[in-house]
């Protein structure tokens, strides 16, 4: 007992002193390297949570949970078919999350600093408040609706399925697009650069099978596009009259005109703006001296 007792002693003292040389000898280039490990760790995982590829993760984990079982159990046949899926992972890993890879890098993208508020921020506005004004009216006469706002990701080719208009965003032009005895109030109208620019168009419908199966083909249409880009949808039900509101691939639903505008202005105006703020807050937090070095460098330029 007391041979086992010191052997698990020397192996702690042993663990201790690698982790008290590992500190010792750590660089803020290695505190960095940690960090940035951590934070692609933690948007993975939030990325994982928001979309589909987080039951795609749990069944590649039960795969592999059944071929450990039938490596000890020593299930031969088993075991090769599993070896040979494995062997492919990266092959099949592209085929399975194209979706998410996609939007994953569409993402990495659309990173935007130093972004100021401008005239476009401010038509994008008054744009999202006319939208909301037409969902409102939309909305009590059970007219249905489906408006996407493009942002980063182009929608070329949703744009050439249907007809390109590029005129102002009113409130009349929209109940007049859906109005339902119209030819183009089947489809999406797509809002780019607050200007109402295509409509009439076609968007895919989402594969997903974890949303519910009452929704109609406009909610799965809006959800397929956010799961495709980083567009923002609103959705108005022609046979309930809600509002719904969609972005990366989630679904929020029970708006009013209000409660409209104030979610679609948080998405497509103040999410950016939240963004830069929290990357030069986590700057300034990470080199709190760079600010001071170029502020005395500034004042020895002056003195010079």
């Amino acid at each position: 007992m007391a041979v086992y007792f010191n052997e698990f002693y020397n192996s702690l003292y042993a663990l201790w002193n690698q982790i008290i040389y590992a500190v010792s000898n750590i660089r803020i280039f290695d505190i960095i390297d940690i960090a940035v490990v951590a934070f692609l760790l933690y948007k993975a995982f939030v990325f994982l949570r928001e979309t589909r590829a987080g039951q795609l993760v749990k069944g590649i984990a039960v795969l592999l949970i059944v071929y450990a079982l039938a490596k000890w159990w020593q299930l031969a046949v088993l075991e090769w078919i599993l070896s040979v899926v494995f062997n492919s992972a990266i092959v099949v890993f592209a085929i399975i999350f194209q979706p998410e890879i996609r939007r994953l890098l569409e993402r990495v993208g659309q990173t935007k600093f130093g972004r100021v508020r401008n005239n476009k921020d401010i038509n994008l506005e008054s744009c999202i408040e006319n939208v909301s004004k037409a969902a409102r009216s939309m909305q009590e006469t059970k007219t249905g609706a489906l408006i996407v706002f493009e942002r980063e990701t182009q929608l070329g080719e949703i744009i050439n399925t249907g007809t390109q208009i590029d005129a102002e965003t009113s409130v009349p032009m929209l109940n007049n697009i859906f109005y339902p005895k119209t030819p183009l109030h089947d489809g999406a109208v797509i809002i780019r650069d607050g200007r109402i620019f295509a409509a009439g168009c076609i968007l895919p419908l989402t594969q997903s099978n974890i949303f519910s199966q009452s929704l109609g083909t406009r909610h799965r249409a809006a959800i397929g596009m956010t799961e495709n880009s980083d567009a923002v949808v609103l959705v108005v039900s022609e046979e309930t009259g809600n509002i719904s509101i969609v972005s990366n691939g989630a679904i929020e639903r029970n708006f009013n005109g209000v409660t409209a505008y104030e979610k679609l202005k948080e998405l497509l105006i103040d999410n950016d703006d939240s963004d830069n703020k929290k990357i030069i807050s986590t700057v300034k937090n990470i080199f709190p001296s760079l600010q001071k070095n170029a502020k005395d460098e500034n004042e020895e330029g002056k003195n010079e």
